[in-house]
């Protein structure tokens, strides 16, 4: 080749098509796929980027994130995670409890699932074992079913004249709702309390339940671990402020947004995990050969402004035990 056409030929390359150049990888889309709203979740989405990061991915940078929120309206989550899987995300990020994870599986068997719930992934059927998942999916296991006796205790500590406790569930979630109650009206007899189930899936049901509490009057509140409670953690700790009723919830948010006590895993750090094995996924590890991870930081909150507020009187020994007292 003479050396005119070869500086020619040079120049040319360029001025080149993008699309006749070398090809760029397409940047990995992640789908997340949350039962609630964002409303509250400013916190765990850092985490969750924090998790990325770790393994190297900042959204807008090498990743991108497709969120889809059901805003409490978990028939919503079929079709959501129908759409990112039509939109043929890297893999899914399945927040907000069992629902969300349930209804990613339904969706899809060959693309990633990381979830994270509260209840048994075996049990459910989402794993073949916490070891060896053996399909698409994986994720964390936030274990707050698991700690129902110890928040029913540790309510008792708290108000030792409670014998008659009220139990709101969420419906929606059947199989968390039902290993709710199972857990704790086994725990409640071991300790000679009794308790009465209240079902509550929207906000209307849950100013329903209160005004019933107003007439029955139970010596205290145990919440179950549901999603949707988190998102309406606001409402639900001024009602029991409002009407003096002691109340154990499952995350801190309730205590910092004013209710009593909580009791249980250290979420922000789980959604940490959550992003740091969505990272591994885009980095070609197969969901089948991550075990899921048990969550292993608890911690208890006890808000002392609320105690004052309701005549409580905290144990110091109570006190000692806290991860955190908020005044």
């Amino acid at each position: 080749m003479r050396r005119r056409e070869f500086i020619t030929l040079l120049g040319g390359a360029a001025t080149w098509p993008v699309g006749v150049q070398a090809q760029q990888p397409a940047m990995p889309v992640i789908g997340f796929l949350n039962s609630t709203s964002l409303d509250g979740y400013t916190e765990r989405l850092r985490a969750f980027r924090r998790g990325l990061s770790e393994t190297g991915y900042v959204e807008g940078e090498n990743v991108a994130i497709e969120r889809r929120w059901a805003e409490g309206q978990s028939d919503r989550l079929a079709a959501m995670a129908a759409d990112l899987v039509r939109r043929r995300v890297s893999v899914i990020a399945a927040s907000g409890g069992s629902v969300a994870a349930l209804a990613a599986k339904a969706a899809t068997e060959t693309i990633p699932i990381v979830f994270t719930i509260a209840e048994d992934p075996v049990r459910l059927g989402l794993v073949a074992s916490l070891a060896r998942p053996g399909g698409n999916l994986t994720g964390i296991n936030f274990f707050l079913g698991e700690l129902t006796a110890k928040r029913l205790d540790l309510l008792r500590e708290l108000v030792p004249a409670a014998t008659r406790v009220a139990v709101l569930v969420n419906p929606v979630g059947a199989a968390n709702s039902e290993t709710t109650v199972r857990d704790v009206e086994a725990a409640a007899r071991a300790m000679g309390l009794q308790t009465q189930v209240f079902n509550a899936s929207t906000s209307t049901e849950i100013n329903a339940a209160f005004a019933t509490f107003v007439r029955e009057r139970p010596d205290a509140l145990f919440v179950g671990a549901d999603p949707f409670f988190t998102n309406r953690r606001v409402q639900l700790a001024n009602l029991a402020s409002h009407h003096s009723i002691p109340a154990t919830y499952a995350v801190r948010e309730f205590a910092e947004a004013g209710g009593l006590m909580s009791y249980g895993t250290n979420i922000v750090d789980a959604w940490r995990q959550i992003g740091v094995y969505t990272g591994r996924i885009l980095k070609g590890a197969k969901p089948a050969d991550l075990p899921v991870v048990q969550a292993s930081k608890f911690e208890l909150i006890i808000n002392a402004e609320t105690a004052r507020m309701l005549g409580l009187t905290v144990p110091p020994s109570l006190l000692a035990r806290a991860d955190e007292v908020i005044e």
